[in-house]
């Protein structure tokens, strides 16, 4: 199930790109406005493309919008001129905008044509996207990016999966692996994080997101407005997923939108590997979640069963009942005595 946000380049830009691209344009700036993509400025070459990087692309930057660059260098293909790909994304522009950016990045580079597009750099601060930092982008490229401890232990099991069959995998002690499993980031696909924008701004109230194993990215597997009765409904019985719902109720008089996360897991019916690449980039997914999209997700949890999601379940796991207990009255203790204790002598003989 593919989406798209929905915005696409202008006509004037289409008319724009389908000339500038003979060589007389050195760059182009791209922003989104008025739900299409524009043309915001353009730039001719004064000398090569070195010469010409740093000058033209810093002086596009803003601080808090982002945008899109194409630049142009001196190099060719069979296609015609070869260009960068900036996508600008500062840190402190506003949420929506960030991940409206990130959702439509790829139409972009289908509507500019794939084939000249030579490099692609993403940055949020200016030292990224600096001709040093493209140099240093290049040579990263190149050079065999270090393994987390996390990511070794996983390349250590997918080769014991290998060596061993698939007869044999349960002699990998499943339990111990979870527990000394780090997190892992895996980044979220376009069409997710445009859902995801929808899902915030409560246009739709689920999402449904998927791990790409073989290509570790997070991807949308299902969306749309669901409601909590069609909820089991969604949830897939032979393999594991995350799940965004927002859960309609009322609660002491109060009407509430309470955003949950639920974590589906049917148990050994999952390979080991999915279980564990699930269990591991959970908590960062979060964690993206929460930082970059500002999402308020009130509670997460993990289930087994699709007819656990129930009303009576999502509403006890908001608003648990508390336990009141009983207050034991004791017997009230007489009055303190006051001076030495009598002693009262038996006077019968």
């Amino acid at each position: 199930m593919s989406h798209q946000t929905g915005i696409s380049a202008s006509d004037d830009l289409k008319d724009f790109l389908s000339k500038a691209r003979d060589g007389h344009i050195r760059l182009i700036k791209i922003s989104i406005a008025n739900e299409q993509l524009e043309l915001a400025n353009c730039e001719k070459p004064s000398g090569t493309w070195e010469e010409d990087y740093d000058e033209l692309v810093l002086r596009q930057l803003e601080d808090k919008q982002p945008c899109y660059i194409m630049y142009r260098m001196d190099t060719k293909n069979n296609q015609g001129y070869l260009w960068i790909f900036i996508a600008w994304s500062p840190d402190f522009s506003p949420v929506r905008e960030k991940m409206l950016y990130a959702a439509t990045r790829s139409t972009l580079k289908t509507e500019f044509g794939t084939g000249i597009i030579k490099d692609e750099m993403f940055g949020t601060v200016q030292e990224d996207i600096t001709l040093a930092g493209y140099k240093k982008h290049l040579i990263s490229q190149k050079a065999k990016a270090p393994l987390t401890a996390a990511e070794e232990e996983l390349e250590y099991i997918k080769q014991t999966e290998i060596a061993i069959g698939p007869y044999t995998r349960t002699d990998i002690h499943i339990d111990t692996k979870h527990q000394t499993m780090k997190s892992l980031s895996f980044p979220i696909s376009d069409d997710a994080a445009h859902r995801l924008v929808d899902f915030h701004m409560e246009k739709i109230s689920y999402v449904q997101l998927k791990l790409n194993i073989s290509g570790e990215s997070i991807e949308l597997a299902d969306s749309g407005d669901v409601s909590i009765k069609e909820l089991p409904s969604k949830v897939p019985s032979e393999t594991a997923r995350y799940h965004l719902f927002s859960f309609k109720h009322i609660h002491e008089g109060d009407s509430l939108n309470s955003k949950v996360f639920i974590y589906s897991m049917p148990g050994y019916k999952c390979p080991i590997k999915e279980r564990m690449l699930y269990s591991a980039c959970k908590n960062q997914f979060i964690d993206q979640l929460e930082q970059t999209l500002k999402l308020n997700i009130e509670k997460r949890f993990e289930i087994d069963d699709p007819s656990e999601l129930t009303e009576e379940f999502l509403y006890d796991e908001l608003h648990p009942k508390k336990n009141i207990a009983t207050m034991k009255f004791e017997k009230p203790k007489g009055p303190a005595r006051k001076g030495p204790r009598k002693l009262i002598k038996n006077t019968d003989q």
